[in-house]
């Protein structure tokens, strides 16, 4: 079962205008905050990136992991959705806990060859 529009809603009302946005992902959904990416919407359940910090505020929550062969990640039990106190600290302190996001390299401009006529 894919990811319904109405759930990636309900998500990121529950985390209210702050920085979090989601973005169509191979049929799911990925969170970015301060354009790291922390964690998926699959299957109408969110799951965050584990991290550290992220134990100490989430730390009872279970852990599941979104598709197979996927790292576990805490998976955010839908009546903690209503939570958004708790539910934006545990994203506060996981992407602050993530590494900055690796910069793109720029394409290279194509040099301009000239054509000779022989």
């Amino acid at each position: 079962m894919a990811t319904t529009k109405e759930f990636t809603e309900e998500v990121l009302d529950a985390l209210g205008a702050r920085d979090v946005r989601v973005r169509p992902m191979f049929g799911e959904y990925g969170i970015y905050c301060d354009n790291k990416f922390l964690g998926v919407l699959c299957n109408n359940t969110m799951f965050v990136k584990i991290t550290q910090p992220g134990e100490t505020v989430g730390g009872d929550v279970g852990r599941g992991s979104p598709y197979p062969g996927a790292k576990p990640h805490f998976e955010i039990p839908s009546s903690r959705l209503g939570d958004s106190t708790w539910l934006y600290e545990l994203v506060r302190v996981t992407v602050d806990a993530l590494p900055a996001p690796k910069q793109r390299a720029k394409p290279k401009a194509k040099t301009a060859t000239k054509e000779t006529n022989l």
